[in-house]
């Protein structure tokens, strides 16, 4: 007898192959058979008109803190997330010298806009080395599982101290020292090494992440580490200027150890990244036998701008900094609309000096109200300015007024990058190119600006269901971008499909109801700080390991999850 049967679902594997309708048998932590009638089972799940699928694996997350606290990794899990790899962009809490904790505290809430509070209060700091630090997080319980890899950023702060903090130029023995820590860390588990290299990504003091300015010697060495290790990812955030222009030391690392780099490519400008030379020097290389891999979004990076977000258009202005910054959310409504703040206010500019920083404020013009439920591909004439114009008023007074709706929780989406078309088919066509994999989701990241940890749900939802304004993706191929493709980037060959012998991380999901919400501000994490999560309906049943961690949307209070280790993965059958 079975533990578990799911029957009768319409079973999408994760391949990419045509959906069927049949059975799928769990054995403990195992999938024991997929499709046809099944055996009987101890628990049966009626699956008839229900999506059965593998659990998402989710590539790009910055859970690093947030996964010694909170044991659902929150709001992943709720998208049907089963493994989450963590570290991204280097930046990262191990290594780590007794009384360096602020320092990668400060970096985390610079670059992630992650909390110093929630961190400084809620991270046990039971580790000093990265090995440690892998130890700590496999005694926790959770009901996801983790993977973790090492960021340079707290590498070179330890081996360099200020030196390296400062980005100052390292010596032959800096190198060989960090190149040891990485390979080590490999072999402990780590199941990568990352690092930044975009002007965008900056610590709390306004210093650039440590690695930024890294010579090409010091990130070959690093990345000769996976060779040493045997295996791992390289992920790089890189503006491709300086030594990583042409991907020429990537490719040459890649070549040499046989492993992949996965490249964040980003613009510190806001002039438009040109993918398209990206991808042209990706297939050059790939000629060559290289394996450099661009993440690419499911939508645009974004900025969310609300009243109780980290920035909004009048945030920074001194009057309402004044008037109403202080007051609580509902006294700040009532205040803001009285007619003489709102004139005070509006008289006023913005008091920020990074002219990137004003940009993204005063564009109006590609500013909208994201609305609930919340639309993440509004045309041209939908955005504030346009809107403006049409009411014959300014924009700034537009922006004023959505900011109030919903009770001071309307927020304003700031699409980045390109957005000059108004549409979403720049990512659809980066989507479907066979160089590509579907990152960048950032959960656990950029808590007061963003919510992306939604993007599993918003593939489904919007690219396979809801989309109006241009062609839609298909429903396997979506599923196959966030479980085979992502899972065989980083090398878990135990899941990602559904087969016989893999492990039985499954999601049970009913399409047609599938609903995200808007994204909202709680004040949930350490010490009461602030994050945005957004909410959704839909997912019957999540399963880990074979145990159920959700069913319709509320936790069993099972914990299955595990570290998974680098170099150590098996398939369970």
């Amino acid at each position: 007898m079975h533990d578990v049967v799911i029957r009768n679902g319409t079973i999408i594997d994760g391949t990419g192959n045509p959906a069927f309708t049949g059975d799928l048998a769990i054995d403990g932590a195992t999938i024991a058979a997929v499709g046809g009638k099944a055996g009987a089972g101890r628990r049966e799940i009626d699956a008839a008109g229900l999506l059965v699928t593998p659990g998402w694996v989710d590539i790009h997350t910055h859970y690093d803190g947030q996964v010694t606290w909170d044991p659902y990794l929150t709001p992943s899990s709720w998208h049907g997330v089963t493994t989450l790899v963590m570290g991204n962009c280097g930046v990262g809490f191990a290594p780590v010298h007794p009384g360096q904790e602020q320092f990668l505290i400060e970096l985390m809430e610079g670059v992630e806009d992650i909390p110093g509070p929630a961190l400084a209060a809620g991270i046990p700091w039971q580790w000093e080395s990265f090995e440690e630090y892998l130890d700590a997080l496999a005694r926790m319980k959770r009901a996801i599982d983790v993977a973790a890899q090492i960021p340079h950023g707290a590498v070179r702060a330890y081996v360099m101290g200020e030196r390296g903090a400062h980005n100052e130029e390292s010596t032959p023995d800096d190198i060989a020292r960090m190149a040891a820590i990485v390979r080590d860390a490999l072999r402990a588990g780590a199941v990568g090494v990352t690092s930044s290299r975009t002007l965008l990504h900056r610590a709390k003091s306004g210093e650039h992440v440590p690695g930024t300015f890294a010579s090409e010697a010091e990130m070959v060495a690093l990345g000769m580490a996976l060779g040493d290790a045997g295996h791992g990812v390289m992920e790089l955030a890189t503006d491709m200027v300086g030594p990583d222009t042409n991907l020429e030391w990537m490719a040459r690392v890649s070549i040499q150890t046989g492993r992949p780099i996965t490249i964040l490519a980003t613009s510190a400008t806001p002039q438009p990244l040109d993918f398209e030379r990206v991808l042209r020097l990706v297939r050059s290389w790939k000629r060559h036998g290289a394996n450099i891999v661009p993440q690419v979004a499911a939508r645009p990076a974004c900025i969310l701008m609300g009243l109780e977000t980290t920035i909004h258009p009048f945030s920074t202005h001194r009057a309402y900094r004044t008037l109403v910054g202080k007051l609580p959310l509902a006294q700040r409504v009532a205040r803001m609309r009285d007619p003489e703040v709102k004139t005070r206010i509006l008289n006023d500019s913005v008091g920020l000096k990074d002219p990137l920083g004003r940009h993204y404020l005063t564009l109006f013009d590609s500013i909208f109200a994201l609305g609930d439920p919340p639309n993440y591909e509004p045309a041209r004439e939908m955005s504030v300015g346009a809107r403006a114009r049409r009411e014959g008023r300014s924009a700034e007074d537009l922006a004023y007024d959505l900011l109030l709706q919903r009770d001071g929780r309307e927020l304003l989406y700031v699409p980045l990058g390109d957005y000059s078309a108004y549409n979403l088919e720049r990512n659809r066509r980066l989507l479907i190119d066979p160089d590509t994999r579907l990152g960048v989701s950032d959960g656990g990241a950029h808590c007061g600006m963003v919510c992306d940890a939604s993007v599993p749900t918003f593939m489904l939802t919007y690219w396979v269901r809801d989309r109006e304004r241009g062609p839609r993706l298909g429903l396997e191929q979506v599923i196959r971008f966030q479980t085979a493709e992502t899972a065989q980037l980083y090398g878990f060959t135990d899941r990602g499909t559904l087969a016989a012998g893999m492990k039985a991380d499954v999601n049970v999901i009913d399409f047609d109801r599938l609903h995200l919400y808007a994204p909202e501000i709680v004040y949930d994490f350490p010490a009461g700080a602030r994050r945005l999560i957004q909410k959704v309906d839909g997912y019957k049943y999540t399963f880990v390991s074979g145990k159920s961690i959700y069913e319709d949307g509320e936790p069993t209070g099972t914990l299955p999850g595990q570290l998974v280790r680098g170099g150590r993965i098996r398939n369970p059958g």
